[in-house]
């Protein structure tokens, strides 16, 4: 695949107001808020920061459009129009939004080009599909409790359930609100989407996009800003959202720490959610295996976006017969993969997303060196300026030690080795967690033991990080509830009505 040159990024081009109704204003309180670039730790820009009067604003905008505005008297045919319109925009600018993505979030551009904006753009493609495909079922209505004159018609409609929040992270800033964006304007919701205080960036750009697109005023609104309190100690945009009344339903991607918080909030008003929240994920290789495949597939699995995944491959249990050669390989291409530059085209590796992260990561390397798990490759900062962190393997790791039990989200791998399959299976299952895992192994029967026996959302056999916009993504127990992608994430944002009706026939 090639991959165009990344555009200079304009800064003072750059929209940076909250897009409420259809405009781009500042906020009411007039705050703003600086956005930082990972690599040089420098000011990348200003930004509005909302507040709960402009969580208000955007909501009550969401709730008009769809009630009463235009957004809520669309078809299904005009729905799927504009979301292909918006996915044409981001093709013709999807070197500028991937570099945009990179300035912001360190992710290296190449990743950006093609997978952060090529998954987005297929999954607003994708959800157009769905648009007109929203299909209710008929019923024969014949119980004792149904009238005998005439016919007696059942039938359900699938409607959408309303004004939908949504918060998003900051590890895949676009396409997280387009996995957010896609089903729930395809089915007619109206949106208040909250992004990351961390990368704010593309998400306004898309909102241009959106505005550009021709979507009715108040359908869909983006707000930035942190999401407990503001920087002067007031309600937080995301707390607002949550807690706003004229919200009917909340879709929530990040901690699960958070995602415990939200369910508690949104209980006060009955609101729907979903949640997808963290992993720690066992990858599961069996001496069977092909090795350098698995070698391979077990490094991208968890080094990916500087580790900062969800569903980082982050416990890797290997067979004790192939232990030592795995331990040995993966160190190699530990201290082979560059980091750096994330405009450079053979960078593998930018920095965390920000210094917070990068302490956190740091911190657990830390721990790690001191519960005496044995580093192999890594372990270290990269460089004196920016947030880069090594690719770091540490080997010989228990089940005790806080390296192996708690998500770390950035480049460390954990490894541990395992002599049965019962052993395995739980070892992979002793975690709160349950969004993702992997099985390395030639025999069917292996595989699909792990797939019936190890509890996660996804299971990928001889791969890792295989996405595509039809396939359902989402988690089992402190992983979270609902499913991201496919036809799965119609349900999220689907009110189901059954109409019972008799007609009786004017003519005997």
């Amino acid at each position: 695949m090639t991959t165009p040159a990344a555009p200079k990024i304009d800064v003072a081009s750059l929209e940076t107001k909250l897009f409420i109704n259809g405009e781009f204003v500042a906020a009411k309180s007039g705050r703003t808020y600086q956005t930082h670039n990972p690599v040089t730790e420098e000011v990348i820009t200003s930004v509005s920061e909302a507040g709960e009067e402009d969580v208000d604003a955007a909501v009550k905008a969401a709730h008009e459009a769809f009630y009463k505005g235009a957004w809520g008297k669309t078809t299904s045919y005009q729905r799927s129009r504009l979301l292909n319109k918006l996915a044409d925009l981001m093709e013709r600018d999807q070197a500028f939004l991937a570099a945009l993505e990179t300035l912001d979030n360190g992710k290296p551009y190449t990743y950006a080009f093609h997978a952060d904006l090529g998954l987005s753009i297929q999954c607003f493609r994708y959800f157009a599909g769905f648009a007109d495909k929203i299909e209710g079922k008929t019923f024969e209505l014949g119980g004792p409790a149904v009238a005998t004159k005439g016919a007696v018609i059942g039938y359900t409609r699938h409607e959408p359930v309303g004004v939908v929040g949504q918060i998003i992270p900051w590890n895949f800033p676009l396409l997280m609100a387009a996995w957010k964006l896609g089903p729930a304007l395809a089915v007619g919701c109206s949106v208040v989407l909250k992004l990351a205080e961390q990368t704010p960036l593309t998400g306004l750009a898309l909102a241009k996009l959106i505005k550009e697109a021709g979507y009715p005023n108040g359908a869909v609104n983006v707000i930035a800003g942190w999401g407990d309190k503001t920087t002067d100690g007031k309600t937080g945009p995301g707390v607002a959202l949550v807690a706003h009344p004229l919200v009917d339903k909340v879709a929530f991607t990040g901690s699960t720490a958070v995602g415990r918080h939200i369910m508690k909030a949104a209980a006060d008003t009955f609101k729907r959610v979903t949640l997808e929240l963290g992993g720690k994920s066992p990858n599961i290789v069996f001496p069977d295996a092909d090795l350098d495949a698995a070698v391979a597939g077990a490094h991208d699995g968890l080094f990916f976006n500087q580790g900062q995944c969800c569903c980082a491959g982050s416990r890797v249990l290997v067979h004790a017969d192939i232990y030592d050669e795995f331990v040995r390989k993966s160190a190699e291409l530990a201290k082979a993969r560059k980091v750096g530059n994330p405009y450079e085209a053979d960078v593998k590796q930018g920095p965390q997303v920000s210094k917070e992260q990068f302490d956190i990561v740091m911190g657990y390397i830390e721990s790690g060196k001191k519960d005496g798990a044995k580093i192999v490759a890594g372990g270290a900062r990269e460089g004196e300026k920016g947030y880069f962190v090594q690719p770091t393997v540490f080997a010989d790791v228990s089940g005790d030690m806080k390296i192996w039990k708690e998500e770390i989200f950035g480049p460390v791998m954990c490894v541990k080795k395992f002599s049965t399959l019962d052993e395995v299976v739980e070892m992979a299952n002793d975690t709160i967690y349950g969004l993702a895992a992997a099985v390395w192994t030639k025999d069917l029967g292996t595989a699909q033991a792990i797939i019936q026996r190890v509890r996660a959302g996804t299971i990928w056999v001889n791969c890792y990080n295989v996405f595509d916009n039809a396939a359902p993504f989402g988690g089992f127990k402190a992983s979270g509830m609902g499913r991201e992608g496919g036809e799965y994430s119609l349900r999220n944002y689907l009110e189901v009505k059954q109409v019972t009706m008799v007609v009786e026939s004017k003519f005997q």
